[in-house]
């Protein structure tokens, strides 16, 4: 019997049990849109992440005190180091310890409200160089101006607020030189930020920058900085930047030879690869567990086929009478099997795509993220390569136990 012909038969059988042939196949439908939009939604947020860290440049180095994180607890200690100094800035300053580091500056972050005239507002308050800072995002104030290394040497309050900020503390009215209060404090606003958004890591509608000398005396009494970032001449540099970076922070630490780090640097492209790694993982993981949804659904699809082989006994009987063989027979109920995978499959392949798209276009409109949609070819093949697997896996059985029949027996049964 030609494959073709096969084939027709197949789909004739499918088309008679349309209720149940639909009902079989939700399983797959269910794993196969599951593998598809987690994959999807992978991609968009490997590219989203990816995006911001390239933003910072691939000349931009960062120092983070405490050890390396390979979890949350490390990722908890590593913020509450204090191990990088003052001094370490300054000797990160000199051109003998690091000749192709051009720009440096040390960070903070301020947990603290801000407020005017009875309004309050919770933004993100950094403690920062205005014009470091400026440079490394290309976003500059459009009301007022930054801060200058004055104001960060006399530890001046001032700060440089956001769109948003500006709006909930003031509305309409004109905010500069105006005094907002953070944490008792009292700040003159010296210049407003345009309305641009997310910036790589920072929305500055929602970011409050002061000098970081005054975040670290009034605001957090403290003697460290939660990070310093540094720009190396070119992109090129930067890995040497990063071991003039750790000779200097070593010594200045006085770490012997065979002690670890307390501190870690980070460059873009380390960055990027972390990225990809973790989200690597993740993926592949929640794939896996989607997986044994399939399994599920295989076993499903066998035990439809084995009642349908059951029900159809009579039909195998005649078509063996007639001179199917059976291979023909087997052929035919492994065909039916296959059909049903490959069109869960297709179904579940267009399903997890219209998941993605919904979730890009949630993200984008409702969360403001530049989030876009990824189409991923690599998992429509694995997808269709899946259905047609459990397909194969399991529909043999019932196509051997159809094709195993006696056409005498057969043609009996009631």
């Amino acid at each position: 019997m030609k494959l073709l012909q096969q084939l027709k038969i197949a789909g004739t059988a499918l088309n008679l049990n349309k209720g149940r042939s639909a009902l079989t196949i939700l399983g797959v439908v269910i794993g196969i849109a599951a593998i598809m939009a987690m994959m999807s939604i992978g991609n968009g947020a490997e590219k989203l992440i990816l995006g911001e860290i390239s933003g910072l440049g691939a000349e931009t180095v960062v120092i983070r005190p405490g050890k390396e994180p390979t979890g949350p607890t490390d990722i908890a200690g590593s913020l509450l180091s204090d191990s990088l100094t003052k001094r370490d800035v300054e000797l990160l300053k000199r051109k003998e310890n690091a000749p192709e580091l051009v720009d440096i500056m040390p960070a903070l972050i301020v947990p603290a409200s801000v407020a005017y005239e009875g309004e309050t507002y919770r933004p993100t308050i950094l403690g920062a160089s205005g014009d470091f800072f400026s440079k490394a995002f290309n976003v500059y104030p459009d009301e007022g101006s930054l801060f200058d290394e004055a104001d960060i040497q006399s530890r001046a309050n001032v700060a440089v607020i956001g769109y948003k900020v500006k709006q909930e503390l003031f509305g309409d009215d004109d905010a500069l030189n105006k005094r907002i209060t953070i944490k008792d404090k009292k700040f003159r606003v010296v210049g407003i930020y345009p309305k641009v958004g997310q910036v790589a890591f920072f929305n500055f509608d929602e970011l409050v920058v002061v000098p970081y000398t005054t975040a670290q005396t009034y605001l957090l009494g403290i003697d460290y900085y939660h990070e310093i970032i540094t720009r190396a001449s070119s992109p090129e540099a930067a890995d040497k930047t990063v071991r003039d970076i750790t000779l200097t922070l070593r010594g200045s630490h006085d770490i012997g030879p065979t002690e670890a780090d307390d501190f870690y640097v980070v460059t873009q492209q380390g960055a990027v690869e972390q990225v990809k790694t973790i989200i690597g993982a993740l993926t592949a993981f929640l794939s896996s567990v989607v997986a044994i949804g399939l399994v599920v659904g295989g076993i499903g699809i066998m035990n439809i086929m084995l009642v349908s082989v059951t029900e159809r006994t009579r039909e195998i009987g005649l078509r063996k009478a007639l001179g199917a063989t059976e291979r023909d027979i087997l052929t035919q109920f492994l065909l039916e099997a296959i059909l049903l995978t490959l069109i869960g499959g297709i179904v579940g392949i267009i399903l997890g795509a219209l998941i993605s798209l919904f979730a890009s276009f949630v993200l984008t409109t409702f969360a403001g993220l530049d989030w876009k949609f990824v189409f991923p070819f690599s998992a429509a093949l694995i997808g269709v390569s899946m259905s047609a697997a459990v397909g194969i896996i399991f529909g043999i059985y019932p196509a051997q136990q159809a094709a195993k029949k006696s056409p005498i027996e057969a043609l009996r049964y009631e």
